[in-house]
């Protein structure tokens, strides 16, 4: 017992961590979008998107943890871990409509000067700094050991910049009255977005469609395989993701004669394992090549 609790334990400090930091944003993603209609700024508005893709993260990572432990059923063999890659593509669809609204919105200002309360702004993107600061300090530990963290803390700190730019652009209004540069920063928020948001949409889709990992090169992969002793062909291979950085393999293996049948599933979920950052592998083993499926 005490030796699970030891396991457990940074776990769960890493995910109370995760939270805290989620409730965090979450709150001031919500105050940022009220002070942005208040004060007239539409940099408050764009960049409260942005900390959105930070929440976003933070869900993300979370369900990462959560769903990982959540063993198979017979109605799901691979349990949860799609679950993730869900809520990414609606993340990634919320974003891309946040961001068109935002650059929708910045080309009327411009046609139209709207009028921007630099004070307020300035004073609502400083409290904004200091979340965006105890999230990156809060994660900063766990970001090292764990790539779903890391992801999250990247956001965190990548936010912390967006602040930044909007502190200055309030200053500058402020200080000049000149109210276009509010948008100015607001475009650049959106436009900074929109690249990570449209790769967020590509993985998200490449996994539904399972298309081969990217990390994956697979004719080094047949490659690696057919080098196996007692290998004399492979076909039918095929490669997918089922949640972020968990990859599955099935294939065929065509043996030569005389070959010990496991011997050579052993030394191909070796190879496998080993040189590729598969964890999940399905041989089937032949004794001939079925003709079909024999350029496959």
């Amino acid at each position: 017992m005490a030796i699970g609790h030891a396991h457990e334990h940074p776990h769960a400090a890493s995910r109370r961590r995760l939270a805290l930091v989620l409730g965090l944003t979450s709150a001031f993603v919500a105050v940022e979008v009220i002070a942005g209609f208040l004060t007239g700024s539409l940099a408050l508005i764009a960049d409260a998107g942005h900390m959105l893709t930070d929440a976003a993260g933070l869900v993300l990572a979370l369900a990462a943890m959560k769903f990982a432990e959540r063993p198979p059923s017979p109605r799901r063999t691979y349990g949860y871990h799609r679950v993730e890659i869900l809520a990414a593509l609606t993340n990634g669809l919320v974003l891309l409509g946040v961001a068109g609204y935002i650059l929708s919105e910045a080309w009327q200002r411009f046609l139209t000067p709207h009028p921007v309360a630099g004070p307020e702004v300035l004073a609502v993107a400083t409290v904004g700094l200091l979340v965006n600061l105890s999230g990156a300090i809060l994660l900063r530990t766990d970001a090292r050991a764990s790539l779903n963290v890391r992801g999250a803390y990247n956001e965190v700190v990548a936010d912390t910049l967006s602040s930044v730019g909007v502190i200055a652009g309030a200053a500058v209004v402020t200080a000049t009255g000149w109210f276009w540069v509010d948008t100015l920063v607001a475009v650049g928020i959106a436009l900074f977005v929109l690249p990570r948001t449209w790769a967020l949409l590509k993985e998200a889709l490449q996994v539904l469609l399972e298309g081969t990992p990217r990390e994956v090169d697979i004719v080094t992969l047949r490659t690696a395989m057919e080098g196996v002793p007692g290998v004399k062909a492979i076909h039918d291979l095929h490669v997918w993701t089922l949640t972020s950085g968990l990859h599955a393999l099935s294939a065929h293996a065509v043996l030569v004669e005389g070959a010990t049948h496991r011997e050579v599933l052993e030394a191909l979920r070796s190879r496998v394992t080993d040189g590729f950052p598969i964890s999940h592998v399905t041989v089937q083993l032949e004794e001939r090549c079925c003709g079909e499926h024999a350029h496959a």
